[in-house]
């Protein structure tokens, strides 16, 4: 089982990083091929891969309350529904405010997700020097997110999706850019002394994802390919049916059984998404915001039902 399940986590492990690496390539191409203000494709590439992630989160019900009545089940949806509806209408009525508060908390649940899967890894591996966190889940989490925005081409970004949204940082840009990069590479330069020469390189691919590919493209990809696959991965451990898909070495259904579930939730947000994008001008820019916006508000109540996971994969 250990064994198996440290082969699943590594295999995840690769294809996040191999999917950042080819996102990065293929914006370099694209980027010479059509102009770095060429929209299209990187809306298109963008929505595939928020499409890749999405499910993710919809097992949390399973995984709060797994052996939970349909009444106290039916209560725990509705809340959560509630909670993010909220944050729904949050963000489209204070878009600043709201989209700040959202970045700060996913930036924080995805730097302490990642360092939760790495932890996973290590308690299989055994020999290795334990991860420095105060480096590690700041510089995970707040590269992927916050520097993807504040570089020179997320005025276009920003522009397509919601204009509002330009000058969130308030002038603080470059601030914030050398701020966040220069922690990256300090953290890079941890993860390499310590000798975690595989975290040392997760942090250097993402931290080259923030800045070659554009903003679009950079938030997707890293939630879709690298977040929610290494969250996934840890449902695996979770649910019943997952164990023992993994216990008999069958990984590649341990890991399906862990998705399928939540395709629902995915037509559900692009139903969504299609609904609140209807009144706009221009549905395929409308459209990506509206997703991005429940993406965005899915975060509130997930970070919250998460947080007994993260604390167990973490201890």
């Amino acid at each position: 089982m250990q064994e198996n399940t440290a082969v699943l986590f590594n295999r995840v492990r690769l294809f996040s990083t191999i999917s950042v690496s080819l996102a990065i390539l293929i914006s370099i191409f694209f980027s010479d091929l059509f102009g770095e203000g060429s929209m299209g494709w990187q809306v298109v590439i963008a929505v595939v891969a928020l499409a890749i992630g999405i499910p993710h989160g919809a097992l949390d019900h399973l995984v709060t309350l797994p052996k939970a009545e349909p009444k106290k089940m039916a209560l725990f949806i509705a809340v959560y529904v509630a909670v993010a509806i909220v944050a729904v209408i949050g963000i489209l009525n204070f878009n600043i405010v709201g989209f700040i508060v959202v970045l700060f908390m996913s930036a924080i649940h995805f730097g302490i997700g990642d360092a939760a899967f790495i932890n996973e890894i290590d308690k299989r591996a055994g020999g290795s020097k334990k991860l420095n966190r105060l480096f590690y889940i700041p510089a995970a989490g707040f590269t992927p997110v916050f520097i993807p925005l504040v570089n020179s081409a997320s005025t276009d970004a920003l522009a397509s999706v919601n204009p509002a949204l330009i000058n969130w940082h308030q002038g603080l840009n470059s601030q914030i850019l050398i701020t966040i990069t220069v922690f990256a590479m300090l953290a890079i330069g941890v993860m390499v002394f310590d000798k975690r020469y595989r975290e040392g390189l997760d942090l250097t691919v993402l931290l080259l994802l923030a800045h070659l590919a554009p903003p679009l493209i950079a938030f997707a990809v890293y939630f879709g390919c690298w977040h929610a696959m290494r969250h996934t991965a840890r449902l695996t451990l979770a649910l019943p049916r997952c164990v023992e898909n993994i216990t008999q070495g069958m990984l590649r259904k341990a890991f399906s059984n862990a998705v399928i579930p939540g395709l629902p939730a995915l037509i559900g947000t692009f139903v969504v998404a299609g609904i609140l994008a209807l009144s706009g001008r221009d549905f395929t820019d409308e459209f990506f915001w509206m997703a991005l916006v429940v993406v965005w508000a899915l975060t509130v109540p997930h970070m919250a039902v998460t947080a007994k996971l993260d604390r167990a994969a973490l201890t």
